[in-house]
């Protein structure tokens, strides 16, 4: 018997064959797969160390039974050592069209949260190494495991399987009894400097105009960058308004800051130098965009919308 990380135990009942437990293998103590394993039961999140018995078989994640099963040992075809079970490598199953970016999405999200994965692995309740081999492969974890990952980084599963990517945010059902709470400029700082992608106001000769920009946050002025011929470029010389925001689309709820100041062009050097040193990210929207774009505040206010009872 050899399983992967992911792999499903499951022990039947000698007499019918129905599942008797089930659980997800979370720790392999030996490099070619073999048992014992560490598995996380289904039925109560607990781990414990598993050498399977003759009533045990490895479900690999999205295939059959049939196509899946390996045998005891006893039965095990012979194989070199080290040699993959039966399914591995096999095509994702239908349907599963964001597996392969539920990795990126958890290592996403847990970096931005300055997380470690032995942190978030003690949060999820999973072994370090199995939350490892999520990030860096294509996996299908089970419904618990993606639920424990959801509650350990503050999300949700579906937005860790990329459901509602291609949808506008807020279409939500509204809170019963929703408070809209007023931010200090103190939270707005710190919520403004936690995102990278904002939305500036600019005035151009077609009319006004509001288009999203990457950002960073330098000195407690945002920058940009664009172009010297885009619709962000016209915020230069005037004042001008920036937005962020953040919606919590399971929740119906979220917040929102405002930053309002005069927009300068970046002409020195040295500062220039610094802030594409210094830069988190290159614009998402690519070509030559090297113009740097300052907007110093002047006036910074917020919102957020929770439930009233918070």
């Amino acid at each position: 018997m050899r399983a992967h990380l992911g792999d499903h135990l499951v022990i039947e009942s000698p007499a019918t064959g129905a599942t008797r437990r089930d659980g997800e293998i979370v720790g392999l103590h030996h490099q070619d797969g073999t048992p014992p394993y560490d598995v996380r039961w289904s039925d109560t999140q607990a781990v414990t160390l598993v050498f399977p018995g003759p009533d045990a078989h490895i479900l690999h994640p999205g295939h059959g039974p049939a196509a899946a099963r390996e045998q005891s040992t006893a039965r095990e075809p012979s194989r070199p050592p080290g040699a993959a079970g039966a399914g591995a490598g096999a095509p994702p199953p239908a349907g599963a069209s964001h597996s392969g970016d539920l990795g990126r999405r958890v290592a996403t999200e847990r970096a931005r949260q300055g997380l470690t994965r032995a942190e978030t692995a003690h949060r999820a309740r999973m072994a370090p190494e199995y939350l490892a081999y999520l990030e860096e492969h294509q996996a299908d974890p089970s419904l618990a495991t993606l639920v424990n990952l959801a509650s350990a980084l503050n999300t949700t599963v579906h937005a860790l399987r990329g459901g509602g990517t291609d949808m506008p945010p807020g279409q939500g059902i509204a809170l019963a009894h929703p408070r809209l709470l007023d931010l200090g400029p103190e939270e707005c700082r710190t919520l403004l400097s936690t995102h990278g992608v904002g939305r500036v106001a600019v005035s151009t000769p077609d009319g006004p105009a509001v288009v999203p920009v990457n950002y960073d946050v330098v000195d407690d002025a945002i920058v940009f960058r664009t172009a010297p011929d885009s619709v962000p470029a016209a915020a230069v010389g005037s004042d001008t308004a920036f937005e962020v925001d953040h919606m919590d689309e399971a929740m119906s709820q979220g917040w929102s800051v405002l930053a309002v100041g005069p927009a300068r062009l970046v002409t020195d050097p040295d500062g220039i130098r610094r802030l594409n040193e210094n830069a988190h990210t290159a614009p998402w929207a690519g070509d030559e965009r090297e113009m740097w774009v300052s907007i110093r505040p002047t006036s910074l206010t917020g919102r957020r919308i929770t439930p009233a009872d918070r």
